[in-house]
């Protein structure tokens, strides 16, 4: 919550087992020129495969010698403050390390072999690449565009595709090379993208459009697109690969979709402007994030 400086962690029955600040003393992690106590502003979770830590983007910083503060409409040219990725571990429920990155990090991936955490820099439009063993980044990729933010990587770990929000493109990356490559065009701002388990197709919700699209992942031709509401946002796969869920902004919806056909099986209402979801393994269900603070969990167990 990034306008309450929190994280808050639940468990898969959803009761809250601890609210985290974002406050943090950076000089405790080898930080220099922030003296005193700096808070974040989290947008973006993603957990390590074993489950043992999150990876958390902060849109900006707050505290002594931060500025200028991003914003959703600034430029590299403008020259907004770059800010910090948090690792929370998951059996302490402390943030662990911090990490300079790029300006307004949005969106995080950890690679599917753990080496590596993915951000994408909204305002400085390029990627970020941590390695997980020093903690640093390790590379910094220009993108070729603007508006970064939805991360897929294939099984191999070795390619990552981006959404370029500020285009109608979806641009895949070469992680060792850092070479950057237009590989598909399936609407108007691409935002989120998921990749099937198996790698073979890349789902990707275009705010703009209004529609999700399914694409091949080896060709970037678009399979299929779908309209499912006003501005798709965020978005989530069912472990097995068959559905996928995809939250519809401006309609207040959520929308379920067949991958195999890419036919929308299920609609449900939600709270105003619903912005995240994810879905949980272990008892088949969607947990739907609105803008003004709530989340609601439903049961898709017994779907077929």
């Amino acid at each position: 919550m990034m306008y309450t400086h929190t994280i808050s962690v639940f468990d898969p029955s959803g009761k809250l087992i601890k609210t985290i600040p974002d406050s943090v003393e950076l000089a405790d992690f080898g930080i220099k020129g922030h003296p005193g106590t700096s808070q974040g502003a989290p947008v973006e979770a993603a957990f390590t495969h074993d489950g043992k830590y999150v990876y958390v983007s902060n849109y900006s910083m707050y505290g002594q010698n931060f500025g200028p503060e991003g914003s959703d409409s600034c430029t590299p040219a403008s020259q907004p403050d770059k800010s910090f990725l948090y690792r929370i571990d998951t059996a302490t429920l402390k943030i662990d390390q911090v990490i300079p990155v790029g300006s307004v990090p949005k969106y995080v991936a950890v690679t599917p072999d753990d080496k590596s955490v993915l951000v994408t820099n909204w305002c400085s439009w390029d990627l970020s690449v941590v390695d997980v063993a020093s903690a640093k980044v390790r590379k910094t990729i220009p993108l070729n565009g603007s508006y970064p933010r939805g991360i897929a990587v294939a099984p191999d770990s070795r390619t990552a595709f981006v959404a370029m929000m500020g285009s109608a493109r979806v641009d895949k990356v070469d992680l060792s090379a850092g070479k950057v490559s237009g590989f598909a065009e399936p609407g108007s701002g691409p935002r989120h993208l998921v990749i099937s388990p198996d790698g073979k197709y890349l789902y990707s919700t275009n705010n703009g459009s209004g529609t999700v699209s399914k694409i091949d992942a080896s060709s970037g031709r678009v399979i299929a697109s779908v309209f499912t509401g006003s501005h798709p946002r965020s978005m989530a796969i069912s472990s097995d690969g068959k559905a996928v869920y995809v939250v519809n902004y401006e309609s207040s919806t959520v929308s379920k979709l067949r991958t195999s056909d890419m036919k929308e099986i299920a609609e449900e209402p939600t709270d105003h402007h619903p912005i995240g979801i994810t879905y949980e393994p272990k008892n088949g269900t969607v947990w739907v994030a609105c803008y003004a603070g709530s989340i609601i969990v439903f049961d898709d167990s017994k779907a077929s």
